[in-house]
């Protein structure tokens, strides 16, 4: 009681500037250190041969799917709980907490069927070639057939957040990540598995991280208590779940639907130098916003905490400092952009020609990127407040209403239609 009592006083007493920062920094390091899963993957498997390669990077954005399920349904999970413990509602936390679990095992339910349907003709609509169809079908079946390590350790990761405890979730992310460096060589090449091992060595650092936040979670350091009988009680929690978490799964998910549309449009404007450049830049906005969205969700469950709490001004408070920092950073990281394109570009090739056209791409591409951090601060509190509708429309106004067309649209409009593909994004 005297340790739930102290997290309590964290979350409703601290002051905010050092809370955000002690629940900001271990979010940002986990979320660096998930994008590591498929980088070591690449690095390892192109060492097979180009086909492996191909095939893995074309089955990234099945993956990214199930991680965007997992990682949107965890936020709504997330919001709820700390709603329930800033109200002090212990038979609501562990309710929330069991209709999690459930929500996690339904999604991965729901991958399954996906998968074992459609693995093979996603495969034939990326290439015909035998070979890579192969491989990425030896890779999904695998990664699919064993996701649902990612949904429970996702899962769990938000009760940690939401009780305060983000170190602890930093730790299950390198726990997996490390797992992941040291048995991708031995699959791949001592054990002579290949693509399999890759998947292998992905699946079972999955596992290592799921089994080591369950062990936790299940410890008497868990203020958690969870029981089948708190579902049975109150299943109609799942759709808030699903409901504040969907903003999230829209934003993460879209990329890949982003993706295929850009490339669809600079391949008919600009050729393979225009498609090679857009993978550049989503690679840089990737990992340029990974720390903006760590600083976000460590700000969600002191949003939730106080909202829950009634504490207006608190909430009103931590607000103004995500606002401010996510602001700073955004301008921050935009001043860089245009400053040093070049220097941005020539970290992913060595190529003089696509570095020269992409530092010209990347300047159009993030032309607004000062401001967005005014985007992803508000997305957040709606979703800490419980406002899923506004979250929703944020996320879908700007990703399909406005971005997709415009990817279409604004080409014929200017000059050069290559970078009005590229101005497409900062219009939306």
């Amino acid at each position: 009681m005297a340790q739930e009592t102290l997290r309590e006083n964290k979350m409703g007493t601290m002051p905010e500037n050092r809370l955000l920062l002690s629940m900001a920094v271990p979010m940002m390091i986990s979320m660096l250190v998930q994008a590591l899963y498929n980088i070591v993957d690449s690095i390892f498997v192109s060492r097979i041969c180009e086909d492996a390669l191909t095939a893995v990077s074309m089955a990234f954005p099945w993956q990214n799917i199930i991680i965007s399920i997992a990682v949107g349904f965890g936020v709504g999970i997330n919001a709820l709980l700390s709603r329930a413990l800033g109200q002090k509602n212990a038979e609501r936390v562990n309710q929330v907490a069991v209709n999690g679990l459930l929500l996690a095992g339904l999604s991965y339910l729901l991958v399954l069927v996906a998968g074992l349907i459609g693995i093979r003709a996603y495969m034939r609509t990326q290439t015909d070639i035998e070979t890579i169809v192969n491989f990425g079908i030896t890779y999904l079946n695998i990664c699919i057939l064993c996701s649902f390590g990612i949904f429970i350790e996702i899962t769990f990761e938000r009760f940690l957040q939401a009780t305060g405890r983000t170190v602890y979730s930093m730790i299950t992310q390198l726990t997996g990540a490390i797992t992941n460096i040291i048995l991708d060589p031995i699959l791949i090449f001592k054990l002579g598995m290949g693509v399999r091992g890759a998947a292998l060595a992905t699946i079972v650092s999955q596992g290592v991280s799921c089994l080591w936040v369950v062990l936790f979670l299940f410890s008497k350091k868990s203020v958690l208590k969870l029981r089948v009988q708190n579902f049975l009680q109150s299943p109609r929690l799942i759709l808030p779940c699903v409901g504040l978490g969907t903003a999230t799964f829209i934003m993460q998910a879209s990329e890949s639907v982003l993706s295929v549309c850009f490339n669809s449009s600079l391949a008919r404007y600009g050729g393979d130098i225009a498609v090679g450049a857009m993978t550049i830049l989503t690679s840089v906005m990737q990992f340029a916003l990974l720390p903006l969205q760590g600083i976000s969700q460590g700000a969600q469950p002191i949003l939730s905490y106080n909202y829950g709490a009634k504490n207006v001004e608190r909430v009103r408070k931590t607000f103004r400092v995500l606002l401010t920092v996510c602001l700073t950073y955004s301008a921050l990281i935009w001043a860089f952009v245009m400053l040093f394109p070049r220097v941005f570009a020539g970290i992913f090739t060595p190529d003089a020609e696509l570095i020269e056209f992409t530092g010209r791409a990347l300047r159009i591409y993030c032309a607004v990127l000062a401001i967005f951090g005014i985007q992803q601060a508000c997305q957040i509190t709606f979703v800490s407040i419980g406002k899923a509708v506004c979250s929703i429309i944020v996320a879908v106004m700007r990703k399909f209403v406005l971005l997709i067309p415009l990817i279409y649209l604004m080409p014929p409009l200017v000059p050069d239609p290559t970078l009005g593909v590229y101005l497409a994004e900062p219009v939306a």
